[in-house]
Order: C-alpha cells, then structure tokens, then sequence
C-alpha cells in the first residue's frame, strides 16, 4: 500500500537557506524515489526552531488538521528532527513522521548493493537511530517497513543501546579493513605513477553516464537520486597513450548529512587521493548553481577544495539556446561543457585532462640499442613520441613520457 504523505518544509528566520520552494521541490523529489504518494504541502516561513516540535503549536494544529481530512500517515519534515521532537509530533498528529536524512537512509538502503554499500548504509542509519532511542530501544520497530523505515538487513529488531553501539563499532573496524585495501591499490597505482581522477557532483549529474562514456564500459546508469553508492574505477589510455583511472562517486546533496560523511567515508576517501576532480553540474537544471555550491561545501569538508578541478557542464544536450553558457566560462573554473548521454565535446574533456596533466609529463629524448626495440615498443605504447630516428646502430626517440616509463628509460637518455 503507497503511503500518503504530507511534506513541511521548513524555513529558519536565522541562518542561510535555500529558497523555501526549492527545499520544498527537493524534499519531493528525494520522496518519490521512495515510491511515496505526496498528497499535500505545508511551508512553514521564518521558524524559530522550538525544543517540543522544532516549529511552533499552531503550525502543528494546522498539520494536524491535514492529516486528519485527508488520511495522511506519514508527515515528512524537511529539516533533521530530534528524537523527544519526533515523539511529540507522531503523538500530536496520530501518524509516522520522518525527516529528511531517513528519506535519504531509505534511498540509501534501497540502492546499495555490494556488501561494502550495505554496511556503511547501515552503519549510517545506526547512528543517526543511537541517539534517538529511548528505553529499550522498542523504537527499532520502527524498521518494519514503508519510507524511512527500510532496515539494514543485518541488525535484529529489538535491540538496546549498548547492542547498538557494539554493532557500529564492528562496522567501523570492518569498513577499517575496507578502507585498508583500497589503501593497498591506490599504493599499488601510486607506485605505478598512474595519475588519478575523480567524478564528483551533485546527485544526479550524469557522473556514472560520463564515465562509461569516456572509458566506454558497460556500467549500468539509472535515472535517479544517489544510484551509485560503491565507488567505480576504470583504467583508460589516454590519447598520448597516457594511462589514468577514472573513478565514480557517491553523489553529494544539499545540506548533506555529516553523519552520512562519516559513514561513507570509505568511499570518500577516492576523493581525497585523487590528482583531478572532475566536478560534474547539471547545467539543465535552473538550480546548477545551487548544486555546484553545495558540492563545494562537502569537498571542503574533505579538505579537497584546493585540488586541481575541472568544471564539467553536462546535459547541453537539454539546453535549447546555448549562447547562455558563454558567460559560465569567466565564472568557474577550467570549464568544459559536455553532454554524457550523447558524447557530445568528450573529446574536449579527455583534451583537457591531457592538458592539466601535462606538467606530470617529462619530455626527454633517448638513444635505445637496437637489442632493446621493447623500449622502443614502450614508448609508443605508454608515452607520446614526437620524432624518431633510426639508424644502424640505435634508434632516436623524443617523446613526453609518464614518470612510470621515465623510471624505466632515463637510463638511456645519453649517448
């Protein structure tokens, strides 16, 4: 049975919010992804938070009210709820209420497949439940079912607190694991001196679209919010025969929780070694700008604002008169416009990275004995060869190499 919702969105008199309409129209668009029916919508302008209902008694009558007529029974908040705020509502209002973070625990959960996605969805929904339980913890029913309420799988239902702590701690230790083998890889990749690129940007975007696009793989792309959960990583040879690894993220979100943050840590972390991000925006949409900012937030709390970016303007395919994108160039940085669906200018992108790297590269010029044509072979494979020479006793090669083959030719680079 389709639950049938009212959404709040909430707008504080303090402090900087997006526009109460746009919060409003996210908030329904993350609820869909659910398969929930919104019947209704209460904005509520210029609060001041309250400790009983977050928002004051006559908006809570005027819900209350809504329910009633109109059979709801669920009630959304837009704005993350305490638990002592949360009981006070579900008792006033007679139905199930939810916040924002458990609709986006619940897209989440829906979405995660492998079984490192499952564990750092569980581990977020555990602790965002912790601090919200009281007595014995006979809130976990609350797990039964509908939107917000999809478990972990894992987890049994009734549960105390300190069951709950010990199993985050577990989860935390093996995702440690997890983090230590990506660790090993990227060390592996470090000592190969393959360079590293990131896709980041707001759910959505086209990231996982782009990246199949240039690398020409297979993986499966949906339409829809938060679709990749588990990191992805592709090895692709550049044009000059550089090779790098492209890889996808977990798309970021307005306001996005920091215990989600926390929690997908592990797969942030892709973030954090990466040589280039590639922050991809929707141009389409008449938010980009508000996504592009809320993206700049999280990366910031990565501490990886300061990386090398490229700003990848996606879906121009969407965009009827394009002569309005000219002025985005001036106003970001190192700006490409693409479609990934298309493939339209991911020439230009590729192009680009070529270019951002090129200071990894070292142009050298190498004489190989004729015994070692496999050097030779090398660089033409792995490097960009602008002349070469070949005469009875030697070849003569000048080429722009990466500092993986550096490391294996430099010893020829005199006579």
């Amino acid at each position: 049975m389709t639950e049938k919702i009212l959404v709040v969105a909430i707008e504080f008199k303090k402090g900087r919010n997006w526009p109460i309409k746009e919060i409003a129209e996210e908030l329904k668009e993350l609820i869909l992804s659910c398969g929930g029916d919104i019947v209704d919508l209460v904005i509520c302008r210029g609060v001041e938070p309250t400790s009983k209902f977050l928002i004051g008694e006559g908006k809570v009558k005027e819900i209350a009210e809504i329910c009633g007529f109109k059979e709801i029974n669920t009630v959304v908040f837009s704005q993350e709820l305490k638990g002592r705020q949360k009981r006070n509502l579900e008792k006033e209002l007679g139905t199930k209420v939810i916040d924002r973070t458990q609709v986006i625990l619940d897209i989440f959960a829906k979405h995660a497949k492998s079984q490192e996605g499952k564990m750092q969805v569980e581990l977020a929904q555990l602790q965002y439940l912790l601090p919200r339980l009281i007595g014995k913890g006979t809130e976990m029913s609350r797990l039964g079912g509908g939107i917000g309420t999809l478990g972990p799988g894992e987890t049994k239902l009734e549960v105390d607190r300190r069951r709950i702590a010990d199993r985050i701690e577990r989860l935390k230790k093996q995702l440690e694991g997890v983090s230590q083998i990506r660790k090993t890889k990227r060390k592996r990749r470090q000592d190969q001196k393959i360079p590293a690129i990131s896709l980041v940007g707001y759910t959505n975007a086209g990231k996982s679209t782009l990246l199949n696009q240039v690398t020409k793989s297979e993986q499966r792309v949906y339409d829809g919010l938060f679709t990749t959960l588990d990191p992805l990583s592709r090895q692709y040879v550049m044009p000059n025969h550089q090779t790098i690894v492209l890889s996808d993220t977990v798309g970021f979100l307005h306001e996005l929780p920091h215990g989600l943050i926390d929690a997908f840590h592990a797969t942030l972390e892709e973030i954090e070694e990466a040589d280039i991000l590639l922050h991809v925006v929707d141009v389409s949409s008449d938010k980009f700008r508000d996504f592009h900012e809320s993206v700049v937030k999280v990366l910031e709390e990565l501490h990886v604002q300061d990386k090398p970016t490229i700003t990848v303007f996606n879906k121009i395919d969407k965009i009827e008169d394009r002569s309005e994108l000219s002025f985005l160039v001036d106003s970001f940085e190192n700006v490409v416009f693409v479609s990934a669906q298309t493939g339209e200018n991911v020439d230009y992108l590729v192009d680009r990275i070529s270019k951002v790297l090129a200071p990894t590269l070292k142009k050298v010029e190498v004489y190989i004995p004729l015994d070692r044509m496999d050097l030779v072979n090398l660089l033409h494979q792995e490097a960009q060869v602008h002349a070469i020479e070949y005469t009875s006793e030697r070849v003569y090669v000048c080429a722009s190499v990466p500092p993986k083959v550096f490391q294996i030719i430099k010893g020829f680079s005199s006579l």
